[in-house]
């Protein structure tokens, strides 16, 4: 009878080793998923910040590209108007 028990105490300590380790894989594997969970939303939000700076980036080179054209249409009419100056400077002497 004591042997019984003995082995009845065994089998129980076996099953509690058993429980004990597959809390600490059940752990572990949540731990895995919620580190992967981090890990996708830290590669979403760079994604995110990589559109809105490609947006940012678009903006500034169309206002680039519009203060280029401005730049030469102003320097355009700075000649227009040097000529035109001169031009009435010339016809005074």
């Amino acid at each position: 009878m004591e042997a019984k028990k003995d082995r009845l105490t065994n089998a129980i300590e076996a099953l509690e080793a058993a429980f004990g380790g597959l809390e600490s894989v059940i752990d572990a594997r949540l731990e895995k998923m919620q580190d992967r969970e981090d890990l996708e939303n830290e590669v979403r939000l760079v994604h995110e910040d990589r559109a809105s700076l490609a947006r940012e980036l678009d903006q500034a080179q169309f206002r680039a590209n519009r203060l280029e054209e401005v730049n030469r249409e102003v320097s355009r009419r700075l000649v227009t108007s040097m000529e035109t100056i001169r031009s009435v400077l010339d016809h005074e002497k």
